[in-house]
């Protein structure tokens, strides 16, 4: 029998085409969505500069070689770094990401759309700084919202109902791929050029989830992303000095995407790509009140309503049921010992013993010195996670994308507390009107472990106001932030 195959050259993949119509269209993006996308560009930076206070973080920032000098090269935010915008992607985007506090999409596949900022802010203060010593038009910051919104559409829509978790992949390629989208663009890529980009992130190959599950967790999940946008750039630069892309990266036989990594399957989407626009941008989840894995948000809230009724009987409790919904039973439900801040933040019952402890969780809470108290490991060992059908139906209804989570405390003489339920976290959509405020604070907060008090001013009159910002060039809102 003949196993010959054609070698004649298909036209590109309708999904590489359509993403990449996306990006070079002008779409109808609402005003909603550039409001939410500051806010977002803000929080992210936000958790940026609380993330350098980490030398965990920060020992991985800076050039590659040491002393390198790249002129009129992407500045990175709260320090004295000017880099090349492939090595600039890799340290915002790992900043953004450190303290797992920016922002989420949970669907079939989960992540944090955020992550793009990593590339898009620094090709786009590159370009801009080139732009200016040549005597041309920099971008503005609207441009850099307009990428971040399109970016959280490519990765949020590809996520809806495709799980690359489910066959062991990491949803960074997502972040790879709507960066590279995006970046190319900005760089002046053609349609074709887009196409062909595409093309390389998707045969690139892709990153286990390895470092984010047991026994394994590890500290690269926290610059995994900013290895994915790093990436993106690259593969955009390249592309731009002429190589070529590969028309079939998803469908062909055997050797494409589908048949080598997803079990033969194409990718579904809710939307045809043609009817994108900014849904992923108004609907996107913020972090407003805890640094910990998003299935777990509502349960830390949970548990700091409870704190006040058994901070004097911790010793007492003789169990505490979780009920959840079936992500974070997959995700999060962790046994045994938690060797390092990692693991630790993507473990419920860790997170859910610190609050109702302490009736607090921040960044601190995950390090050693406080995993040490042997009062948490304890309380741990109490704790149980049960899925309830109807919060995991909830969590993927598209009308409410709850993250649902009901805390129920037991005490040895048998007395109990009534259960504790939140449906919506407080940086979900329906509670925006709560989340905000708070998340401009935080945004403060984060700032003054950086700035002195002027600049901190400077910075925040420039965030609140949407018209001054989105009018910034790009290369001016950047220096705001050098240190």
């Amino acid at each position: 029998m003949s196993s010959h195959i054609s070698n004649i050259r298909p036209h590109p993949d309708q999904v590489l085409g359509d993403i990449a119509d996306y990006v070079v269209n002008p779409s109808v993006l609402s005003s909603l969505a550039y409001d939410t996308a500051r806010n977002c560009l803000m929080d992210s930076l936000g958790c940026a500069m609380e993330a350098l206070t980490y030398p965990a973080c920060t020992g991985l920032l800076g050039p590659l070689v040491s002393g390198t000098i790249v002129p009129n090269g992407a500045k990175i935010p709260g320090t004295l770094f000017q880099l090349d915008p492939v090595q600039a992607a890799f340290n915002i985007g790992t900043m953004i990401r450190w303290l797992d506090f920016n922002d989420t999409w949970l669907a079939a596949e989960w992540g944090h759309p955020s992550d793009n900022l990593g590339g898009i802010l620094a090709v786009a203060d590159w370009c801009a700084r080139h732009a200016v010593a040549n005597g041309k038009r920099p971008f503005t910051m609207r441009d850099v919202l307009n990428s971040m919104i399109k970016a959280h559409e490519i990765q949020g829509c590809l996520a809806l109902e495709n799980s690359f978790n489910k066959i062991g992949l990491d949803h960074v390629v997502l972040v790879k791929v709507a960066s590279v989208a995006v970046v190319t663009h900005l760089l002046g890529g053609s349609r074709g050029q887009i196409i062909d980009a595409l093309s390389q992130a998707w045969v690139d190959g892709q990153p286990l989830r390895t470092y984010r599950h047991a026994p394994n967790t590890g500290s690269r999940k926290s610059w995994a992303a900013g290895d994915a946008t790093s990436r993106a750039v690259w593969l955009a630069l390249i592309t731009l000095k002429g190589e070529m892309g590969y028309p079939s990266a998803l469908t062909a036989k055997t050797w494409g995407f589908y048949d080598a990594l997803f079990k033969g399957r194409p990718f579904s989407f809710q939307r045809p790509i043609a009817q994108w626009g900014s849904y992923v941008m108004e609907n996107v989840l913020f972090k407003v009140s805890f640094p910990a894995e998003f299935h777990s948000q509502t349960a830390a809230e949970c548990a700091l309503q409870i704190h006040p009724w058994v901070k004097e009987r911790i010793d007492e409790i003789d169990k505490i049921t979780i009920r959840t919904h079936e992500a974070a039973v997959r995700i999060i439900d962790k046994k045994g010992p938690l060797y390092n801040a990692a693991d630790r933040d993507h473990c419920i019952q860790y997170i859910v013993a610190v609050t109702l402890i302490f009736g607090r969780l921040t960044a601190a809470d995950y390090e050693d010195a406080v995993a040490s108290d042997p009062r948490i490991d304890t309380l741990r060992a109490k704790i149980t996670c049960v899925e309830d059908s109807r919060f995991t139906r909830d969590y993927y209804d598209p009308e409410k994308r709850s993250i649902t989570n009901g805390i129920t405390v037991e005490f040895r003489d048998g007395s109990k507390l009534d259960e504790v339920v939140v449906e919506y976290p407080i940086g979900h959509k329906l509670r925006r009107h709560e989340g905000i405020p708070l998340l401009e604070e935080k945004f403060r907060t984060n700032l003054a472990r950086r700035f002195p008090v002027t600049q901190q001013k400077e910075i925040i009159d420039i965030c609140l106001d949407q018209i001054r910002l989105e009018a910034m060039p790009v290369n001016e809102f950047v220096d705001s932030f050098v240190i």
